[in-house]
């Protein structure tokens, strides 16, 4: 099980987290439709086969450790279940934000 890290084709927006075992990514492959492990249903899941707002699969890589995906999706309609755009829409955490110091590589 790895997570599914869904990204937006046109505008490259994080779009949502899901898991995928092999058979969800090889469902993923097969269909052009991401297809994710429900954790809490304990089944498969189609995104978008009862909201209408499908995923199409555009391309999936794996990243250097292999234990997660990055799926590259065509979205139709909102990604995220509460009707935004995306699921990382809600809020933003309060964190001290960092600055490199002088002379080192950005």
């Amino acid at each position: 099980m790895v997570p599914a890290v869904v990204q937006d084709e046109q505008s490259r927006a994080v779009l949502m987290l899901g898991w995928m075992d092999d058979e969800a990514l090889h469902r993923t492959l097969a269909t052009g439709r991401t297809t994710f492990w429900s954790r809490s249903r304990s089944e498969y899941w189609v995104k978008g086969e009862t909201s209408g707002h499908r995923q199409w699969v555009r391309e999936v890589r794996l990243d250097c450790d292999g234990d997660t995906l990055l799926v590259t999706v065509q979205q139709e309609g909102p990604a995220c279940h509460t009707g935004d755009l995306t699921c990382f829409d809600a809020r933003t955490l309060p964190a001290v934000v960092g600055t490199a110091p002088q002379g080192a590589d950005a």
